[in-house]
């Protein structure tokens, strides 16, 4: 009886490790596109320099784009984070967004830690599990 108990213990908290590793999973997806954003806007930057005018699609809401042209290539407005942008040159704004890049990079690594953590936890409690149902079949065996 106390095994059975144990046993439920164990596959509950099995269960809630295993959301938590599902929320991590999710969390890393989330860094992942956001470090491929980062990428894609520093080639982009990279494209830019050096050229006056660039013909590109302006989007306009609703997943909706104009054709136009850009016309002042060496200035950028980039985020900084908690709602504030700032104006930067094309050089200025690569080093905001490496930095960017850096921290997210960061974030992934912990995140994938956290998740590697949880992994080994749940092996452990499985393993324990199956000692437990292990143990309980014997004794209903005879064994």
């Amino acid at each position: 009886m106390e095994d059975q108990q144990n046993l439920e213990q164990i596959v509950n908290e099995i269960n809630a490790y295993n959301q938590q590793a599902e929320l991590i999973q999710q969390q890393i997806e989330l860094i992942r596109a956001s470090i491929v954003e980062v990428d894609t806007l520093t080639n982009t930057l990279d494209d830019l320099k050096g050229k006056d005018s660039v013909e590109a699609f302006v989007p306009v809401g609703a997943g909706s784009f104009i054709k136009g042209d850009l016309k002042n290539t060496d200035e950028i407005i980039i985020s900084i984070g908690a709602g504030y942008a700032i104006k930067k040159d094309v050089e200025g704004a690569k080093e905001i967004v490496a930095g960017q890049k850096e921290d997210l990079e960061d974030s992934l690594d912990k995140m994938l830690g956290n998740l590697q953590q949880v992994t080994d936890i749940v092996g452990a409690l499985t393993n324990q599990a199956n000692q437990i149902a292990a143990a309980a079949q014997g004794q209903m065996t005879g064994f």
